[in-house]
């Protein structure tokens, strides 16, 4: 399964390694300029917008970077499907037709078909729905596939087996290899959609795009009937006291979306707001395809669903639960960098000559 990792370079993964070297101004603005024009090639003008929607914060992981961990003590809660709703119809208010339901790994709370009667309760009202949840057998995939899912995203987190061994001291996603396959586990169960990435700052950022770049080139061989989306998220602020140890500096970090666009012209690129306005903005021109707006990264962040239910959790152990309280919230996974509205964003777009894509896909093209 990881031989991928380990086999020498194929001539495109050279031009990758190649493009990540230090550059010069002049350089850089090569790629730039170059990477804009493949993106204008064959994307257009098309920016897809989407929002994350969690569902749990729950989780039996320790990850030493994530504020969901198991050891943190946090306020947790896991939605009803009817709090799921009033989520998802509170962003299909403010436009959008494209969700990323996220959820933390915990059998007791995202088990017994809980993901698929969330996805079945949005699908006749969201046309895309995009999944971010523990990896699962692929007949599993195909039974969120078949209530109405289309996407799958999946973070190795790193590719560093020693910096992942580090970090992930307990629960499921110990399992490196697990996890590796997880894309193709979602091919097999029928997902059309796969999103992968590396999350920056556990390990140095050249290996890390290297590997990513390797396993992204592996599963356009391997599930080439899929489309695939990348995505660079670098830590931020959370639960915890974890600081990054290999930064991705801002400059290296449009150095790396240019390689990937010059190197895989046919890829999304998504950009969260977890960046910065600026950077973001900076980078709409480069190769980005795809971007979150207006995100919460905790569960009922949109619209208070969930408050009556929020409970103190200590190294994985409910406390006494609390009584209800006006501005008590759930623990947010990650601070976001980008707190603008969608709003915002999509006037930002069409100011700069962009076309803000609330909609791509609906589940009649398979009729037509």
């Amino acid at each position: 399964m990881t031989s991928f990792l380990n086999r020498p370079p194929s001539p495109l993964l050279r031009q990758f390694a190649a493009l990540l070297e230090p550059a010069s101004d002049s350089q850089l603005e090569m790629m730039a300029q170059r990477s804009r024009a493949i993106t204008r090639r064959h994307f257009g003008k098309a920016i897809r917008l989407f929002a994350p929607l969690y569902l749990s914060n729950e989780c039996i992981n320790n990850c030493a970077y994530c504020g969901f961990s198991r050891d943190n003590a946090i306020l947790r809660v896991t939605l009803e499907i009817e709090s799921v709703l009033k989520e998802a119809r509170h962003l299909a208010r403010e436009g959008f037709r494209n969700i990323l339901l996220v959820a933390g790994e915990h059998p007791k709370f995202v088990s017994n078909g809980y993901l698929e009667r969330c996805v079945r309760a949005l699908a006749a009202e969201i046309p895309s729905i995009a999944l971010e949840v523990a990896p699962m057998e692929a007949p599993e995939y195909g039974a969120l596939v078949k209530a109405g899912a289309e996407a799958l995203i999946v973070y190795q987190e790193t590719y560093d087996r020693d910096a992942y061994r580090e970090f992930h001291t307990a629960g499921p996603k110990k399992d490196f290899d697990w996890r590796l396959a997880c894309p193709e586990r979602a091919y097999q169960g029928g997902f059309r959609r796969i999103g992968i990435g590396a999350l920056f700052g556990l390990a140095p950022w050249r290996t890390e795009a290297m590997a990513l770049a390797a396993h992204l080139e592996h599963l356009q061989r391997t599930c080439w009937k899929a489309q695939f989306t990348v995505s660079l998220p670098r830590l931020r602020p959370c639960a915890g006291s974890f600081e990054p140890r290999d930064v991705l500096p801002d400059r290296e970090f449009v150095q790396t979306v240019c390689a990937l666009r010059i190197c895989f012209p046919h890829v999304g690129i998504v950009l969260s707001t977890r960046e910065p306005a600026a950077l973001r903005d900076a980078l709409l021109p480069l190769g980005i395809t795809m971007m979150s707006a207006g995100s919460h990264t905790e569960p009922g962040g949109y619209t208070g669903e969930g408050k009556e239910s929020l409970h103190l959790t200590v190294r994985g152990v409910a406390q006494t639960p609390i009584a209800p309280l006006p501005d008590a919230t759930a623990t947010e996974q990650f601070s976001i960098a980008d707190s603008r509205s969608s709003a915002e964003i999509a006037a930002l777009l069409s100011s700069r000559g962009f076309d803000p894509v609330w909609k791509d896909w609906d589940a009649a093209i398979l009729g037509a």
